[in-house]
């Protein structure tokens, strides 16, 4: 049986366990006694919204997970979800391609909860080009395309050390969310060739990438940029990615290319 298909009340204690919440902590949290939380995780009282609501909140749930909570409580979804094609969703889209535009000439990309490619901007195919093209074929997982031997990871001069700060990373995304796919992936990723011991992103206070183009070495620090308090599901799972010249080399190789 999946977490989406579990009574409520094993889903409230799930989520209370995966945030090493003891009971009395949620009751705290949530401003209710502690024999109440006991008695709606063993399903001896019917929980309403509101407290479903109320437990999300402070259990930091993800949307996508609130909606399948209440479902499990008998109650409508209360975070909708869209694509990006949805009318409700153009301002959200517009902002998407004018952050991608503006980052150009350097690489910036979007990605969804399971680091799926959304939209790119053109010069992230400086940074694939020579990867095997079924790696290329939608949905394209940025992790999987960057770490696969097949993929840049032949290309990357630091790889031991940039794999070490993908898996690190994925971890964190992992105890966050608890996501079943993402732990697969993780698995998948640990099986490719790349070196160190991953719980170990070495001494740098940040890791760059460093890709090879040609007879050159570029260098990238990349941030991340999400959008602030979304009340959509798809909303609230989108990523930017943009990368920054790490060196003066890298930086003065980009322009060329505008």
């Amino acid at each position: 049986m999946t977490r989406a298909q579990q009574p409520v009340g094993d889903q409230i204690r799930w989520w209370r366990g995966h945030r090493r919440m003891t009971q009395l902590d949620l009751a705290n949290r949530a401003e209710v006694s502690t024999r109440h939380v006991s008695f709606l995780e063993t399903g001896r009282a019917k929980p309403t919204r509101a407290m479903l609501l109320r437990l999300g909140e402070h259990l930091d749930i993800p949307l996508r997970d609130r909606n399948t909570l209440l479902h499990a409580g008998g109650f409508a979804p209360a975070f909708p979800e869209h694509t990006l094609g949805d009318v409700p969703m153009a301002v959200v889209s517009d902002a998407i391609r004018a952050i991608l535009a503006a980052h150009a000439p350097m690489p910036a990309l979007v990605v969804d909860r399971h680091w799926n490619l959304v939209d790119a901007n053109d010069t992230v195919a400086l940074l694939t080009a020579g990867a095997a093209d079924r790696l290329l074929e939608p949905p394209v997982n940025v992790l999987r395309l960057s770490l696969h031997p097949d993929g840049m990871a032949p290309r990357i001069a630091n790889l031991a050390q940039w794999r070490a700060h993908v898996l690190h990373r994925l971890d964190r995304q992992i105890d966050a969310t608890g996501d079943d796919v993402l732990r697969l992936l993780r698995a998948e990723l640990t099986e490719y060739p790349g070196g160190v011991d991953p719980s170990d992103p070495g001494p740098s206070l940040v890791v760059p990438l460093r890709v090879r183009v040609g007879d050159r070495e570029l260098a990238f620090l990349s941030t991340t940029t999400v959008f602030g308090t979304p009340l959509d599901v798809a909303v609230s799972e989108l990523a930017i990615e943009t990368f920054f010249p790490a060196d003066a080399e890298t930086a003065e190789f980009l322009p060329v290319r505008r």
